[in-house]
């Protein structure tokens, strides 16, 4: 939980202008998804972090690798360790510390379309910007829906992200089980955030 706070708070101040308002979500869910003849491969992440400026349009999403959840145990560590290599040590920063880019996903982005969020109603969107993921960033534009419900916006989307696009090898000895694209899904509930 301390994580998610401070993972808020840094998300916060860069999306942030004095006139603007903030929505924001913390217990929002991703899950992916990839068919396989031999085994399906799933998993969701309960706590990623979403922050949307309905001035600007502005969204931003985070997600520790690590909240992902599989069904067994073992699956969850290959994906960690041979896939996702999250705790393979990067550069270090300016400070001298060691840096770990995999350890998170990440997307930056703008809302394309103009939005009335003082009106309740379900508008379909695309949101442009770079998705961060294995320490390689793509440029996206990923499709979505925001409902809004009195104070509340209800975000959900789903894409497919190719392995190959952000360098994710799958070993030789398992190539078979694991399908190049994998189908992502996010629900975010967001509500309004007040700047301290």
């Amino acid at each position: 939980m301390k994580l998610a706070t401070t993972l808020y708070a840094f998300l916060l101040v860069g999306i942030m202008s004095l006139d603007a308002q903030i929505y924001k979500g913390a217990k929002n869910k991703i899950s992916f998804y990839s068919y396989t003849p031999i085994e399906d491969i799933s998993a969701v992440a309960t706590e990623a972090i979403m922050i949307l400026n309905s001035k600007t349009g502005d969204v931003i999403s985070k997600v520790s690798i690590k909240q992902f959840k599989f069904p067994n145990a073992l699956m969850q560590e290959h994906f960690n360790e041979n896939y996702m290599e999250t705790d393979l040590a990067g550069p270090k920063d300016m400070a001298g510390n060691v840096t770990y880019p995999n350890r998170y996903a990440e997307f930056k982005g703008k809302i394309n379309e103009q939005v009335d969020y003082t009106k309740d109603g379900t508008h379909n969107i695309t949101i442009t910007g770079n998705l961060t993921m294995h320490g390689v960033v793509q440029v996206r534009s990923i499709p979505g829906t925001i409902i809004i419900k009195g104070e509340t916006l209800i975000f959900d989307s789903k894409f497919s992200i190719m392995l190959v696009d952000h360098k994710i090898e799958v070993p030789s000895v398992v190539g078979a089980k694991i399908a190049e694209k994998i189908d992502v899904t996010i629900h975010s509930d967001l509500t309004p955030a007040k700047a301290k």
